[in-house]
């Protein structure tokens, strides 16, 4: 694992090195969120999601007010995973209501207009900005997190043109036509090494891989096309960039959890809520720290339940390194208030 100071200040650093904490460190997926009223402001005045994500001052903002507001340990940058596609030349759009949407590919003739993996920095020049700010602007024990979706989820959305219930659309690509496939995560993959990189060249001290659709993935085709490309994308950046330390994401992975960071080389394992924190513990903390993995419901419902789920998680993994997270995003429904409860319940 990654061999950061000991005497670093940053909890995150600490134990994504490998030490164990009474209370760990503490940050939420889409902490940036429409939960909160200062959020929802601050998109309004962008005008929509996508001028959010490409205005470098204002998703520095959105970035810091959950670390104003609650002192998270670390703040992940403002942007989305499918800001790869669209610098590649995909078209991108956001319906209201009803997410991203995104033109397809179909065949060869859909990766013919796509750019290469070294023409996309012009096009995230702003989440680089953004990054530069907030190395500014956050406070010196905050980590500061950069991230991308894996090669295979975004390759989702790309096929399918849209978000999808089974990723039925990129599973017929990749079975009835597998040199596009393979070419188009050849292509994610290391146009995702090279947006990682500028993204700790400006300031990301840390790099978390979200396979939202890992899960979705069996047998060769989880080792193939989840594994692999994480492999590489992890193996090429701490050959950059070494002592790097990065959290893989492989949702809803199931078994596959397991030898999951060691295969890869990560130095955390973001597990999902279906995961017992006690296996986790037994199976996963050997090789890595593990990241999670609170049910995002219970920032909606709060309460007791809330309290003794926090100590559950937090009691099951104290033995090894060990962030304390969602096991998935958290909900614009949460409220605001059950995010001060889980802090009091872990840090008090």
């Amino acid at each position: 694992m990654f061999d950061a100071p000991q005497t670093s200040q940053k909890k995150l650093l600490r134990s994504l090195a490998g030490e164990a904490m009474d209370a760990p460190p503490v940050w939420l997926m889409r902490q940036a969120g429409r939960y909160l009223p200062e959020y929802r402001a601050t998109r309004a005045q962008a005008g929509d999601f996508l001028s959010l994500c490409y205005n470098s001052d204002l998703a520095a903002e959105v970035t810091l007010q959950p670390i104003r507001r609650y002192g998270f340990d670390a703040a992940i940058m403002f942007a989305d995973i499918l800001l790869i596609p669209q610098a590649l030349g995909a078209e991108l759009w956001f319906a209201t209501g009803e997410g991203p949407r995104l033109s397809t590919i179909t065949g060869p003739e859909g990766l013919r207009p796509l750019k290469g993996k070294d023409d996309i920095h012009d096009h995230l020049a702003p989440v680089y900005e953004t990054l530069r700010i907030l190395t500014r602007e956050l406070p010196q024990e905050t980590a500061l997190i950069g991230f991308a979706g894996a090669p295979w989820t975004v390759a989702t959305y790309m096929i399918a043109g849209r978000g999808t219930p089974d990723q039925a659309p990129a599973h017929a690509l990749r079975e009835g036509d597998p040199e596009t496939f393979r070419a188009l995560i050849d292509l994610l993959t290391e146009a995702t090494i090279e947006y990682l990189d500028m993204q700790v060249q400006a300031g990301a001290e840390v790099i978390k891989i979200f396979d939202s659709w890992a899960g979705s993935l069996k047998g060769q085709a989880f080792h193939d096309f989840a594994l692999e490309p994480a492999k590489r994308i992890t193996a090429e950046l701490k050959r950059r960039h070494p002592g790097l330390p990065i959290i893989a994401f492989p949702r809803e992975a199931g078994e596959n959890y397991v030898g999951f960071a060691k295969a890869v080389g990560a130095d955390g394992l973001a597990i999902d809520t279906k995961v017992d924190p006690t296996w986790a513990a037994r199976h996963l903390q050997p090789d890595s720290c593990v990241q999670g993995n609170l049910d995002p419901k219970h920032m909606v419902t709060g309460g007791q339940a809330l309290i003794d789920e926090t100590r559950r998680i937090v009691d099951a993994l104290k033995g090894g390194p060990h962030i304390f997270n969602l096991g998935h995003g958290i909900t614009p429904e949460a409220d605001p208030d059950n995010v001060h409860l889980l802090l009091e319940t872990i840090r008090g």
